[in-house]
């Protein structure tokens, strides 16, 4: 297991190499790979393991009854997915978790923590607190995409993102984890509109766009 990967994600903050293999074996870890396109966790499927990404990436994704996907997050390694459903056994995912990439992901039986005495497990105070920051910060994730896509139009929305994505690679030059069709997911919006759009802001002088990278134009930036 590459300890110094896990290292960096927010689950096992602050642990060294020995108190990570220690964690791995209180929350039973396996790790399993997965092609292209393959269905990690369905919609409607109750799990008992969280999801962390060793390499790769995945798509979260909400479905309707007519079969319209819409992306909720892309998750790539470090990163982990299905920890709220992990830490209440019996109840359905409300998403799909896809493949994005090749990938392997490791699986945790996160609700162990809740299940060890204070002797059972020494790790278990800071995996409590490092799974509480988590759910933390996908609150914040779940507040942005509700922040990017309450604009009414498509403009607004893409303004909304692509700054929010500046500020957070503290640069006008940035590339986006999604591809064409998973932003127009992302945002709610059509993928025919979103390309026009985007066309528009690039002829007008706001951005310069080459696939999923970004350059934001100062000079042209709207009031």
């Amino acid at each position: 297991m590459d300890t110094a990967l896990l290292s960096q994600s927010a689950l096992f903050r602050g642990a060294n190499s020995d108190e990570i293999e220690a964690m791995l074996g209180c929350l039973v870890a396996k790790t399993r790979c997965y092609g292209k396109g393959a269905l990690i966790y369905g919609a409607g499927q109750t799990v008992t393991a969280l999801g962390l990404v060793l390499h790769g990436s995945v798509l979260i994704q909400s479905e309707d009854a007519w079969g319209r996907a819409t992306v909720m997050d892309s998750l790539g390694p470090g990163q982990i997915f299905a920890e709220t459903y992990a830490c209440t056994p019996g109840e359905p995912l409300m998403v799909n978790v896809l493949a994005a990439e090749p990938c392997e992901v490791l699986f945790l039986r996160v609700s162990r923590i809740f299940e060890f005495e204070e002797s059972g497990c020494p790790h278990r105070r800071r995996l409590l607190r490092n799974l509480l920051a988590l759910f933390a910060q996908k609150n914040l994730t779940l507040s942005r995409k509700i922040f990017h896509t309450s604009a009414k139009t498509i403009r607004e929305r893409l303004l909304s993102y692509l700054s929010d994505q500046a500020i957070r690679a503290q640069s006008r030059s940035f590339s986006i984890p999604f591809g064409r069709q998973q932003l127009a997911d992302y945002l709610n919006v059509d993928r025919s509109a979103l390309s026009n759009e985007l066309s528009k802001m690039q002829r007008e002088g706001l951005i310069q766009v080459r696939r999923n990278h970004f350059v934001l134009c100062a000079e042209s930036l709207p009031d």
